[in-house]
């Protein structure tokens, strides 16, 4: 809501701001006067700050016209219709009419308003943003394993967003930024204490999908992307050979998952990956294994169909944590918008947030923030019982949010087990219980009504094993048998040795998935 001032005349520059506040709390509005003139267009400087220290706190700002046109100020790191700032920045500006918004990462509240910048107008206005939660002060610290960013400006980037992992790709395919630079000695950067990000980092686009080659020791160049020899197997073999060396699959629909997955190269899957933008989710999957658009249709349809891959690939009994991913320098999205958070026990550090990780001790947003805890266990848990015997456990979380949530979910051996309306849990602050008799997974999750994109939460899975006999899905590993087969009949290569070589691969992969679906314990 806007509210115009009543009873102030307008200067040189009036501003409105609003405050787009979490759930329950409540709206305040702000509005500022105007001072002396100064030139044609005008000049008015901004400095954000922490409600309750009073300090200047680093941030992100989309300023628009009236037309719509993103404002870009020199000097600061700016992408797409956004750009960071370090607390204070003085903007010149043609007279006009504008609409802002700032934020500082999910865990404060968004500030928006307007203002007019008329003829030789001059004016400062403070903005205060007030945090909501703090999540690292539970042991949650978030990361962000997509980030296409220039190195120029990197550490207000992640400071205006509140990043603590951010592996930053300085090589592509052949596209290697140190080509003609000499390679770091130490390429983990940290900075304010627990904000990290790595230089070594980079990715891989092929015919078969696109993959994060991170915490690496020295670039790993494609010469020739759009070919299918060599198999990306032995490629990210490679990537596994230096300490922390991690592979991160930037969707869960790439032709090539699998193929990877079959011969253990994949560690993480991207389930929030840059198809889902802060203004709209991108409908396709060009490159990858399509969606049936009857089934998942309009704008959540492609956030619906991966979070299925993924819950398909949990149901062959595969333990692999979920990750998020911006795309940020490729895609529109400021860095951060999806991303992954990670418990770490005790003290910080960035080995212990990828153990973590690992571990599957992890929630994946691009919104709103989940604490779970079931039977006082993190994601990730296995929850064991001899055979005949059952399990009762029972869920909870602490949830923000800055935008409306009518349901909280409650995801079991892939399907909606349970839906429960979030006033219901408001009042109540209790999730119903789950009993287990059998072996299977489920997770939490919780999904926005925000109508343009699919913005939402959701935890790693929990893991119910009883009587040491897991839950391997026949339907899902044929599903992944009949992927392989069709991926097969794909591949062209240059030659017939290459060809030959290239296929034996897939033919591992058959034989994988199919002695999975020979030993599955339900259909």
């Amino acid at each position: 809501m806007t509210i115009l001032p009543k009873g102030r005349p307008l200067s040189t520059v009036s501003v409105v701001l609003r405050l787009l506040l979490p759930i329950a709390a409540l709206a305040t509005i702000y509005s500022l006067p105007a001072q002396d003139a100064w030139a044609i267009g005008g000049q008015l400087q901004f400095t954000v700050v922490d409600k309750d220290t009073g300090q200047p706190i680093a941030c992100r700002m989309h300023l628009r016209n009236a037309a719509g046109r993103p404002h870009k100020p020199p000097r600061v790191p700016f992408w797409n219709d956004h750009f960071a700032l370090p607390g204070t920045i003085t903007l010149d500006l043609p007279q006009g009419n504008y609409q802002f918004e700032v934020e500082a990462g999910p865990e404060c509240i968004t500030v928006g308003g307007h203002f007019t910048m008329k003829p030789f107008g001059k004016d400062f206005k403070r903005i205060e943003i007030r945090r909501f939660t703090r999540m690292s002060d539970d042991g949650w610290w978030s990361g962000d394993l997509d980030i296409r960013r220039a190195l120029k400006g990197i550490e207000l980037v992640l400071t205006a967003e509140d990043l603590h992992v951010a592996p930053v790709a300085t090589w592509w395919n052949d596209e290697n930024w140190w080509a003609k630079r000499k390679l770091p000695e130490t390429p983990l950067i940290g900075f304010e204490g627990s904000r990290f990000y790595h230089l070594l980092c980079g990715g891989q686009n092929r015919p078969g999908g696109e993959w994060l080659l991170l915490n690496q020791a020295a670039p790993l160049i494609l010469k020739a992307e759009k070919q299918e020899y060599p198999s990306p197997v032995e490629q990210l073999k490679r990537a596994h050979e230096t300490p922390l060396g991690w592979v991160d699959v930037t969707a869960p629909y790439w032709w090539d998952l699998p193929l990877l997955v079959a011969h253990g190269q994949v560690d993480s899957i991207q389930v929030a990956h840059r198809r889902l933008g802060r203004e709209t989710s991108l409908a396709g999957e060009q490159g990858g294994k399509a969606r049936d658009m009857a089934l998942y249709p309009g704008p959540w349809g492609n956030a619906r169909w991966s979070q299925d891959l993924y819950f398909r690939l949990l149901e062959c009994g595969l333990r692999i944590p979920p990750s998020a991913g911006s795309g940020s320098g490729v895609g529109p999205n400021p860095v951060g918008y999806n991303r992954v958070y990670v418990h770490v026990d005790g003290p910080f550090s960035y080995q212990k947030w990828w153990e973590g990780l690992r571990a599957g001790r992890v929630t994946i947003t691009n919104g709103p923030l989940l604490r779970p805890s079931v039977n006082g266990e993190l994601p990730g848990h296995v929850f064991r019982a001899d055979k005949g015997d059952s399990l009762l456990l029972e869920p909870a979380v602490t949830l923000s949010t800055r935008d409306k949530i009518s349901y909280m979910e409650i995801v079991r051996n892939g399907q909606v087990e349970r839906s429960i309306r979030f006033d219901e849990y408001a009042k109540s602050g209790r999730l119903p219980t789950l009993e287990f008799s059998e072996s299977g997974w489920f997770l939490l999750r919780a999904v926005t009504d925000v109508e343009k994109t699919y913005r939402f939460a959701m935890t790693g899975p929990y893991y119910v094993e009883i009587g040491e006999q897991p839950r391997i899905s026949k339907q899902a590993g044929q599903f992944f048998l009949d992927w392989v087969f069709e991926r097969a009949r794909q591949i062209r290569t240059a030659d017939d040795d290459q060809q030959r070589e290239t296929l034996e691969f897939h033919r591992q992969a058959r034989d994988y998935w199919q002695d999975l679906a020979n030993r599955a314990t339900v259909e």
